[in-house]
């Protein structure tokens, strides 16, 4: 039986860790505008975007444009945009020294604009973007430019394909033994926004060895079980409410 826990019961908990590790998915920002992919308003419901076409690596190589076209909307939105009120609880509680590490499967920056600076993004991001026939590297600003003028961007030097360093489907996580590290050494796990049913993320709350507290608006692809913990909740009134607990 799924046992659920209350803002207060998190603060709780919260308070008595030492090393907490936050594993954030799409649903942290979504509140902002930022669209994810299987939540009641996201790209597999929509269909505004075909994520099987613009995500997938394959695809993207053999016609890159509808990735392209994607992403000039979603730098659009992210510029507009500021970090959600659960964005500025995490960066807090490090700020503090009680949360270690935020592990992220977002690629929309809000994270570090919110002031965390030990994030390990699984799945890369726009921060720098790389030809994948010559090798030559760009930093975002620049790949910023190009997409706002360029259908597709391509290497002025050789004429290869501008990839950023976002992780495709069909293309291996990133920094995942480092981020198995932290989950492992955790002494609380907060799982918030994710629906873990992307592998190999959806994985990490398994090697736990510690409480887990799952806040995620819509089922989660995690097994009831000792120490999990679970709200069905928005999940900023939820962390409102939990920073109310702790009197911050």
């Amino acid at each position: 039986m799924q046992r659920t826990i209350s803002p207060q019961e998190c603060a709780e908990m919260l308070m008595a860790a030492e090393r907490v590790v936050a594993l954030t998915g799409a649903g942290i920002s979504t509140a902002v505008g930022v669209p994810d992919f299987r939540g009641p308003n996201g790209l597999y419901v929509t269909r505004r975007y075909d994520p099987e076409t613009v995500f997938d690596i394959d695809a993207f190589l053999h016609d890159p444009k509808p990735f392209y076209d994607f992403t000039r909307d979603f730098l659009s939105v992210v510029d507009s945009i500021e970090p959600t009120a659960t964005h500025r609880f995490l960066a807090r509680r490090e700020s503090e020294g009680k949360l270690h590490c935020v592990v992220t499967q977002n690629i929309d920056f809000l994270h570090q604009r919110a002031g965390s600076e030990n994030i390990i993004s699984v799945h890369g991001g726009y921060w720098t973007s790389r030809c994948l026939q010559c090798g030559q590297e760009w930093n975002f600003e620049t790949l910023r430019s190009r997409v706002e003028t360029e259908s597709v961007p391509f290497c002025k030097d050789c004429k290869g394909l501008i990839k950023p360093d976002v992780v495709f489907f069909g293309e291996a996580v990133r920094g995942m033994d480092r981020a198995v590290a932290e989950v492992e050494e955790a002494d609380l796990l907060l799982v918030l926004g994710s629906s873990l049913t992307v592998y190999p993320v959806a994985s990490l709350p398994a090697m736990a060895r510690c409480p887990v507290i799952v806040v995620n608006k819509g089922p989660v692809g995690l097994m009831p079980g000792p120490n999990r913990f679970f709200a069905d909740e928005d999940l900023d009134e939820f962390f409102e409410a939990v920073g109310a607990a702790l009197k911050s």
